[in-house]
């Protein structure tokens, strides 16, 4: 779970996975935050947007749903 508190500019970039409460985990990209939400790119398996996450529109995804920590499959 990341804290919207604990969050810095040192983190936009940063890689996080997306845990649901059902589903497979989904990995994306931390491009910004609110008081409310983290938004993260979530490229899926086209290589071409990871070099280019900054230039695409980031989903809005409640922070207790993300991890920097890589799940254990």
């Amino acid at each position: 779970m990341l804290k919207l508190n604990g969050l810095t500019n040192k983190d936009i970039g940063r890689t996080v996975w997306y845990i649901p409460s059902f589903g497979e985990p989904e990995v994306g990209v931390l491009k910004s935050w609110n008081d409310k939400y983290v938004f993260v790119v979530y490229p899926g398996n086209n290589d071409d947007k990871w070099a280019n996450w900054k230039n695409y529109t980031a989903a809005a995804t409640k922070p207790e749903e993300l991890t920097f920590d890589k799940p254990e499959e």
